[in-house]
């Protein structure tokens, strides 16, 4: 048995998740590169955001909240044995670990990235959200009259029904 972290990031008001890396054994350099992806001018998932809530995890070290304070954005700790404050962060863990992860023997980080890769789509484009009025998060066009038909992810694990236009 091999045990991966895999680190995401969740903006508030749209629910997007953003996978910032999946490692074995994560350390300070690998949190660093993750900040500079992540603060990149062009495609970083920060760009335009003001603040960065985390977890007690000992991974978030000064290089990282530095990098990440560098461009604007303030890093607030949460108090200790509060998961009812990060109520959507816990939320996502509690979906991909019950409709995916924990349905899956999985051999190898490849096998896990491509899992986590699948539900994070599955989670953006195909998967209602109570919170959002079950709305999807990406916008797609619904059809009202067509044929039924059914898209398979991770081999029917994850499936989503749609209208063909006609």
């Amino acid at each position: 048995m091999t045990r991966f972290v895999v680190l995401f990031f969740i903006d508030l008001s749209t629910r997007q998740v953003e996978i910032g890396g999946i490692a074995r054994s994560p350390n300070g350099f690998w949190m660093a590169q993750i900040a500079r992806n992540l603060t990149d001018a062009v495609e970083g998932f920060f760009s335009g955001k003001r603040y960065l809530i985390h977890d007690r995890d000992p991974l978030y070290t000064r290089e990282f909240i530095d990098l990440i304070a560098g461009c604007g954005i303030e890093a607030s700790k949460l108090p200790p044995k509060s998961p009812n404050l990060n109520a959507y962060a816990e939320r996502f863990v509690r979906s991909i670990k019950e409709a995916c992860l924990d349905q899956m023997v999985l051999f190898g980080e490849a096998a896990l990235r491509n899992a986590v890769r699948q539900f994070v789509t599955h989670y953006h484009e195909e998967r209602n959200h109570q919170g959002l009025n079950n709305q999807l998060l990406t916008y797609t066009r619904t059809v009202e009259s067509g044929r039924l038909r059914k898209r398979e992810r991770l081999g029917g694990l994850l499936n989503y029904y749609y209208r063909e236009a006609a």
